[in-house]
């Protein structure tokens, strides 16, 4: 009985990743419900994801992660460049420009100094840390910005599996420590108002762990935060593997 259901899994490998996905994120958001929000389910799920990909790479021997194993082979298709493309053109498809302008000129210019400010230190930090190829400093400086800015910069610019997982784990790690302390510090901040959170949303960036912060602050206020956060990664992803890596190159290269 089991070798039937492991061999129809096999032979439908997508659907199958798509399956464990989807019970994934519903553990994960089980536990997210357990602590108040207080860390949002997508990292949770995003820490499962990771710890899984270890465990594959460790088991098989492979090089790429969960999907070296037959059973899980969807992976390597779902988590690819396709999909996750797919998934930063529909998030940007989402926000109606009327919406944006709510924001103001204060947003756009926080979103625009954060995106250059966390690049920075996370190119400075990869720099520190061994990793002088503009490519590797490029791409986690990309990851301190977002977890989604990263890998599409990686990508982009053509660098190594270890580099683009460690900027993934640079931008999960943001993501988390945002959703933490946003309810700790928002009233000594004076994040009680729309306008606030549509500056803090463009100066964290994450849209997950703004989201998530937000909403153990106060839920009035996540639209907003989630609004410009929502742009600095669509922002992110054009600039950090264009202007970003040519900036780095003239400085390093």
């Amino acid at each position: 009985m089991l070798d039937i259901i492991v061999g129809t899994l096999e032979k439908l490998p997508l659907i199958t990743a798509f399956a464990i996905v989807g019970v994934i994120m519903w553990i994960s958001y089980a536990i997210g419900k357990l602590v108040n929000n207080r860390i949002h389910g997508s990292a949770i799920a995003i820490v499962a994801g990771l710890v899984l990909a270890y465990i594959g790479g460790k088991v098989s021997g492979g090089t790429k992660g969960i999907s070296d194993i037959s059973l899980f082979a969807g992976f390597g298709l779902m988590g690819g460049a396709m999909l996750r493309d797919f998934a930063i053109v529909s998030t940007a498809f989402g926000v109606k420009l009327e919406e944006v302008k709510k924001a103001g000129l204060a947003g756009g210019i926080a979103l625009v100094i954060s995106v250059i400010i966390s690049t920075a230190v996370g190119a400075a930090v990869a720099y520190a840390f061994g990793y002088t190829s503009v490519v590797d400093m490029a791409t986690i400086g990309g990851g301190a910005t977002t977890f989604i800015v990263g890998p599409v910069t990686g990508a982009a610019l053509g660098a190594s599996s270890e580099v683009i997982a460690l900027s993934v784990a640079a931008g999960v790690v943001k993501s988390i420590a945002v959703m933490i302390l946003t309810p700790l510090l928002a009233k000594p901040a004076g994040l009680t108002t729309p306008a606030a959170a549509a500056v803090y949303g463009g100066l964290m960036g994450t849209t997950s762990g703004v989201s998530a912060g937000l909403a153990a602050t106060d839920p009035k206020l996540v639209p907003y935060g989630a609004l410009t956060a929502t742009f600095y990664t669509g922002f992110g992803c054009l600039m950090v593997p264009s202007v970003g890596y040519m900036t780095l190159a003239a400085l390093f290269g």
